[in-house]
């Protein structure tokens, strides 16, 4: 019989990120820098108001800040680049698809939002993916 335990904290959550992160390729994972990567339970108003979203169950992770490719000197003593994932949309989500793992789903979440760092496009996030996969 399968045992089901209490849905994963923040911090877990935090650190299935973080694993994925760890699993991106070197030249990937060397060029994140100082961006910041954050754990929420939901999106804040504002950030659902700034992406023209009612639904905070719609949001399972944001990136913040300006792709390596649009960056300047001019933005010296801009706020710092995040990451922030969406704990409770993320469980939403898994639990409605029923056809994956935490893990990964988690995985090709941080990805996407990284992608956005990179300036990557879709296509080239579902590679990434596949790269961090292996």
């Amino acid at each position: 019989m399968r045992n089901f335990g209490t849905p994963v904290t923040l911090e877990e959550m935090e650190e299935l990120g973080r694993e994925a992160i760890a699993g991106l390729p070197d030249a990937f994972r060397e060029q994140l820098g100082d961006v910041v990567f954050a754990v929420e339970d939901f999106a804040d108003e504002e950030t659902l108001r700034e992406l023209g979203m009612e639904n905070p169950f719609e949001l399972t992770g944001v990136y913040e800040g300006h792709a390596l490719t649009e960056r300047s000197i001019e933005m010296s003593g801009t706020l710092p680049t995040r990451i922030r994932l969406f704990r409770r949309p993320i469980l939403d989500e898994w639990a409605e698809r029923g056809d994956e793992t935490l893990e990964h789903l988690v995985r090709h979440v941080v990805i996407h939002e990284i992608g956005h760092h990179f300036g990557l496009s879709d296509d080239d996030m579902h590679a990434l993916e596949d790269m961090a996969d292996r």
